[in-house]
């Protein structure tokens, strides 16, 4: 068993709770409320932005080459892939992009930029992780059972398509890799950061759904 495989194992009750979220059942089903989506990929450009920051400080921390252009080109997926299927919708529901980021968005995406740049690219490549390997999971099995006319589509393709996956698979080695490396102090700290991540994912697909807002 490699040490992501464990990672997953360890949040295996958090990835159920996700995939029977009223966001994640509804988006499958194409029930899904227009309002509630539109929330949702409101704060997602917000989130990717910060994303790919994050992303974009493990590449300049990186001492081995490699990485350093494995992360870069993650962050550049993050704004350029993923901006197309946020301008497709903004477009289609006639949105204005969102300027404030809600409480999940806000927890998750200070998070990741305190981690990637406080602690070490390990860890780092831990917290960030979830965001990879969680949609994924979720965008294939959304996949596998949503009707073809479903009016989030793109959005189920886009996460369930070739080029995702195998950026899933290199972001996956890459945290092998780094843990191999890793003292058992600091696969511990890489663990929490995945558990942390994990947790904030369902908090932002929760956000959503409820169309949560600042309350005081």
């Amino acid at each position: 068993m490699t040490f992501t495989d464990q990672l997953w194992q360890e949040i295996a009750p958090v990835y159920e709770v996700i995939l029977s979220h009223g966001f994640v059942e509804e988006l499958m089903a194409g029930s899904l409320p227009s309002p509630t989506f539109q929330y949702y990929i409101q704060q997602d450009a917000l989130y990717l932005a910060d994303f790919s920051r994050a992303l974009s400080q493990l590449a300049a921390r990186s001492a081995n080459p490699d990485d350093m252009l494995q992360f870069t080109q993650f962050a550049q997926n993050a704004i350029l892939v993923e901006r197309a299927l946020h301008e497709t919708y903004f477009s289609l529901y006639a949105i204005e992009p969102e300027t404030t980021k809600m409480p999940a968005c806000f927890a998750y995406t200070n998070y990741l930029l305190a981690t990637t740049s406080l602690q070490s690219i390990a860890v780092g490549a831990a917290a960030v992780l979830p965001c990879f390997w969680i949609y994924r999971q979720v965008g294939k099995y959304i996949y596998q059972q949503a009707i073809r006319e479903n009016p989030y589509r793109a959005w189920i393709d886009t996460y369930a398509g070739d080029a995702f996956d195998q950026s899933v698979t290199q972001m996956l080695r890459l945290t092998d890799q780094f843990a191999e490396l890793a003292s058992p102090t600091e696969r511990a700290n890489m663990q929490e950061a995945f558990r942390v991540s994990s947790r904030l994912e369902w908090y932002f697909w929760n956000d959503a759904y409820t169309q949560n807002r600042w309350l005081v």
